[in-house]
């Protein structure tokens, strides 16, 4: 769903909501089979690293892509506290004027103008998703939370989990882990599959890429892994770590996360993957007038992310769980002469 119909086709909620950034359909990559994922606004990190930095703000956003404005001016017109400027560059937001009234969005003939972060009630979001339960039925997919991360509006995610249990949709939760304890108890009797970032092991380097230190993180992992072996939901774990140049993509930093699982999950996690770096998403820091410390940064290469995956799977886990994933780059001696030194995908 496109953000600016995301933002004028929902309806005020009249019960418990949820601020929300994006609905996407037809994921792959985020569970198994095919699913519908929901991306909650509001992260408690700070990663330098992210490639949804729309996510990281609890409130709405006000973006202009340059690629669809027809340079008509409407936007400024409407606009009722004069915060934009039309200029040989194209549009200036002055952020200290904007009031987010949505004026400009929703009167831009091209939709260059969007608000990012919409408030969607319980049952028009059910309704919503449920739209694609005959792709969920046929792939054995489901609906995945997201963000962001979900769980700092863990009321509304349990509630919204619970419902699609009912409808029998397969339910997973991608999370940073960075959240109050306390929402574990809301939100995983209703969860199959937790999707759970594991970015770096050591606390002061997670600080440092972060914002915040793993302590949270890690305890909350060990309550989930602590619940499985009860018996009790999620039925799976997946671990996610992003390989980052210059940040997590060392042997070390994976060696010692791969430890860590070993150590303190044995048995319990399904699938860890290796999460190629990606550089597509410095158009969303220019479109929010932010700076990105990796926009010069190439995408790892192939031989790299087979390094660090063979180095997790002799780090103390299950070698079969250890998967990677993500666009790579080709070495500089194997692009010569190559007329498409395009990047390569990889799901190994």
């Amino acid at each position: 769903m496109h953000a600016n119909d995301l933002h004028r086709s929902s309806r005020k909620p009249t019960g418990p909501d949820a601020m929300l950034f994006e609905i996407q359909r037809l994921s792959t990559e985020d569970g198994p089979g095919i699913r519908t994922t929901v991306f909650f606004k509001g992260c408690s990190l700070a990663c330098a690293w992210c490639h949804n930095p729309e996510s990281i703000s609890a409130r709405p956003q006000l973006h202009w892509l340059a690629s669809r404005c027809i340079g008509c001016g409407t936007c400024c017109t409407v606009c009722p506290e004069s915060a934009l400027d039309l200029t040989a560059e194209g549009i200036v937001i002055d952020r200290g004027r904007c009031t987010l009234c949505g004026e400009c969005a929703a009167e831009c003939p091209s939709t260059a103008m969007e608000i990012i972060g919409t408030r969607w009630g319980l049952d028009d979001l059910v309704r919503e998703v449920l739209k694609d339960r005959a792709y969920f039925a046929r792939s054995n997919g489901g609906v995945t939370a997201s963000g962001g991360e979900p769980l700092l509006q863990a009321p509304f995610l349990s509630a919204f989990l619970k419902a699609l249990k009912q409808e029998g949709v397969h339910t997973a939760v991608d999370t940073c882990g960075c959240f109050p304890a306390a929402a574990l108890a809301d939100v995983l009797p209703h969860t199959d599959l937790v999707l759970y970032d594991l970015k770096e092991i050591d606390p002061e380097r997670h600080r440092r890429f972060t914002g915040r230190s793993n302590e949270q993180i890690l305890d909350n992992l060990r309550t989930i892994g602590t619940r499985m072996e009860s018996g009790v939901s999620p039925q799976e774990l997946w671990i996610r770590t992003p390989v980052i140049p210059d940040a997590t993509a060392t042997a070390a930093s994976i060696v010692g996360i791969g430890q860590w699982i070993g150590a303190h999950l044995p048995g319990l996690v399904a699938r860890w993957e290796l999460c190629a770096f990606n550089n597509l998403c410095q158009d969303k820091y220019q479109r929010l007038d932010r700076d990105w410390p990796y926009k010069h940064q190439p995408l790892l290469t192939q031989d790299t992310m087979e390094r660090l995956a063979d180095a997790a799977r002799h780090s103390g886990v299950d070698p079969d769980t250890v998967h990677w994933s993500g666009n790579t780059r080709m070495p500089a001696a194997k692009q010569h002469g190559r007329t498409d030194p395009s990047p390569q995908m990889s799901t190994a």
